[in-house]
């Protein structure tokens, strides 16, 4: 028998199907290689094939995305279960990524936010319902149900959604992970390599790292690969790009002020951001050694501001408009905060 493969596609944008559809011939050998038993982005397949597999009878399982609703934990956990290595892909599984800056909210304010009665185009402030029976079913309210993580309604023809968790978790602070590819998405050519290692390790080639390893990205930082000129940096104002007159196309752009997230970033990607004029985000989450990347870029902020007084500091950095946003972008669920108190706390103790 071929060994088996799935990927799965949970709170993310799907940038990470597009990524290894993107690997090019590698793929046709990859199909060759391997039996794909659940793939929802490429092709058709239901979750009860993969809940009559054999425990441990997937080999390789390619997890993307983070886990916002009900489904992505029961997919998380029935996954783990089915298959021998689970790969947190990308930065969404990894560290959370956007969608983990919904963590600033509670549930409740994203629904308000979306659907409240503020909104023009919902005027009627529906909500999404987790369950909906049609009339007749035998139930005096169609079986509707708020999307706030309730249970099911029952009936024939009922429709079923997915609730919304308390917060959005990373995949390893749902289920035990083996290996991690980071980035946002991960970039081809680095999907390529694993795919590779992962082929000819199962050919009885070199073996894969030891599982807790990130695959398919370095261990220094964005700033170590940075083509880009580095001086004695000494930032007397930080500014957005389309603020500034012209860009050096040589110097580094953490020095003409630009905030630059390259000093915190673990490399991968090949600096391409910083090569193209544009200050590195952070998609490629922290570089080994970093515990929380978001106190680690603030951190490297502070000590190339250009001056010594308490109020001139303040002053430089409330500069960057989006601290936040701009620490933690990546990596918020999986940072030392979580994300804001009132919406941990609120994870910590979910309402029935």
């Amino acid at each position: 028998m071929k060994p088996r493969f799935a990927m799965y596609w949970a709170a993310g944008c799907g940038g990470c199907d597009i990524a290894v559809l993107n690997v090019g011939e590698l793929l046709l050998r990859v199909g060759e290689a391997f039996d794909i038993v659940f793939w929802p982005a490429a092709m058709d397949g239901k979750v009860a094939d993969v809940e009559a597999l054999p425990d441990g009878s997937i080999d390789l399982t390619l997890f993307s995305g983070g886990i916002r609703t009900t489904e992505n934990e029961e997919l998380a956990r029935l996954l783990r279960a089915k298959s021998r290595t689970l790969v947190a892909f990308g930065s969404c599984a990894g560290e959370g990524c956007v969608p983990g800056l919904a963590n600033l909210s509670t549930v409740e304010d994203l629904l308000e936010a979306s659907f409240g009665p503020d909104r023009a185009d919902t005027a009627d402030a529906a909500r999404p319902l987790l369950a909906w029976s049609p009339p007749g079913d035998g139930s005096t309210d169609g079986g509707s149900r708020p999307a706030d993580g309730a249970g099911r309604s029952s009936g024939n023809g009922a429709l079923h959604l997915p609730g919304l968790l308390p917060l959005l978790r990373t995949l390893d602070q749902t289920v035990p992970v083996d290996y991690y590819v980071p980035g946002c998405p991960p970039e081809s050519a680095r999907v390529a390599e694993v795919l590779e290692a992962v082929l000819a390790s199962l050919a009885g080639g070199p073996a894969l790292p030891p599982r807790g390893s990130v695959l398919g990205a370095g261990t220094s930082t964005v700033c170590e690969t940075c083509r880009r000129t580095r001086n004695v940096k000494r930032i007397a104002a930080f500014a957005r790009i389309q603020e500034l007159p012209s860009i050096d196309p040589e110097l580094c752009l953490l020095e003409q002020g630009l905030p630059c997230n390259g000093p915190a970033t673990r490399a991968g990607c090949g600096a391409l951001c910083p090569a193209a004029g544009v200050p590195c985000i952070g998609c490629y989450g922290p570089a080994d050694g970093v515990v929380d990347a978001g106190a680690r870029l603030l951190s490297a902020f502070a000590s190339v501001v250009d001056a010594t007084e308490p109020a001139d500091i303040e002053r430089i950095l409330d500069g960057i408009p989006d601290p936040v946003g701009q620490a933690y972008r990546f990596t918020l669920p999986a940072s030392l905060l979580g994300g804001a108190r009132r919406a941990v706390t609120s994870g910590r103790n979910p309402q029935p």
